[in-house]
């Protein structure tokens, strides 16, 4: 049957807002890549628009819109308080220490949790965002409001993190190769902000030594145990970030890479498994190597 006459059957690759269609990754293979639809989720914003022209990327790649920045101001903010909720062991903690010393703990532990665990989840975005804009793909990130409310409650009353902050959203015409680009970008920036934080935490631990004392205590604040402790943080979360990711369902980006390559979605796997059950196990000790190779500098 003839398309109707009354719409361009093309029309749809120059909608004026991407969040009004399941599809928005169109992929040029026989099967396309499909996206929850966030348009319910983006109304409740508190006082953002949810929409935005699209328009074909021409432009320079680090380029953030007005709206893009204040989704990912959001986004950080919420992930960081709820990380100070979860170090002051939500409720349980208020209960134990008081309100002063909980919310000293709180304030403390956000500014520290921020710079050791939120490039993790800034840059894993930011990747994906590059490499859209790379194919020439409109692509800015749209925080979830009810994913970041849900996640800053249960870290308050369970002193326990689990949050869906929100995502980039992507609008073009891609391969299937590319959209397994797309996705696999973010997990990359994961394992080589891991890679990177042996060298540079051991950088920190010449500057700032080393130390067996307490970060929080009577005596104060110790700056070489905070130093210790948010290397530790830096390298845990980019393994565990970049491996929950990697995993083959739902909007994960697992499932893009796989569909993609399976060796890749494999090698993948096994760069943030394999350190990360060694670690846990204790077979390997990877903040040891840290130390050990601030005392060879």
């Amino acid at each position: 049957m003839a398309p109707s006459p009354s719409r361009d059957p093309r029309a749809g690759r120059l909608e004026n807002d991407p969040f009004d269609r399941v599809h928005r990754v169109r992929v040029e293979q026989p099967r396309q890549v499909s996206a929850p639809d966030l348009s319910q989720v983006l109304q409740s914003l508190w006082g953002m628009a949810q929409t935005q022209p699209v328009h074909h990327h021409k432009g320079r790649l680090w380029h953030f819109s007005d709206e893009e920045k204040k989704h990912l101001m959001l986004a950080t903010g919420a992930f960081t308080l709820a990380l100070g909720f979860v170090m002051a062991n939500g409720v349980t903690g208020l209960l134990q220490m008081g309100l002063i010393s909980w919310l000293v703990t709180v304030l403390i532990m956000m500014p520290l949790m921020l710079i050791a665990i939120g490039p993790a989840f800034v840059l894993h975005e930011i990747g994906h965002k590059l490499v859209a804009k790379h194919y020439g793909c409109w692509a800015e990130f749209r925080a979830d409001p009810q994913g970041l409310k849900f996640g800053v409650a249960l870290a308050f009353i369970l002193g326990f993190l689990f949050m869906a902050p929100g995502a980039v959203m992507v609008a073009g015409r891609v391969q299937r190769r590319q959209n397994g680009h797309i996705a696999a970008a973010g997990p990359l920036v994961n394992l080589g902000l891991f890679l990177i934080g042996i060298p540079l935490g051991a950088a920190l631990l010449v500057a700032v030594g080393t130390t067996n004392a307490p970060m929080l205590s009577s005596d104060g604040i110790s700056l070489p145990a905070m130093v210790y402790f948010g290397i530790t943080y830096w390298l845990a979360a980019n393994l565990i970030l970049g491996l929950f990711n990697m995993l083959p369902f739902g909007p994960l980006d697992g499932v893009k890479v796989k569909d993609w390559s399976e060796p890749a979605f494999w090698a993948l796997i096994a760069a943030f498994a394999i350190p990360g059950v060694l670690w846990l196990g204790q077979v390997i000790d990877i903040m040891g190597w840290v130390v050990t190779l601030s005392e060879l500098v």
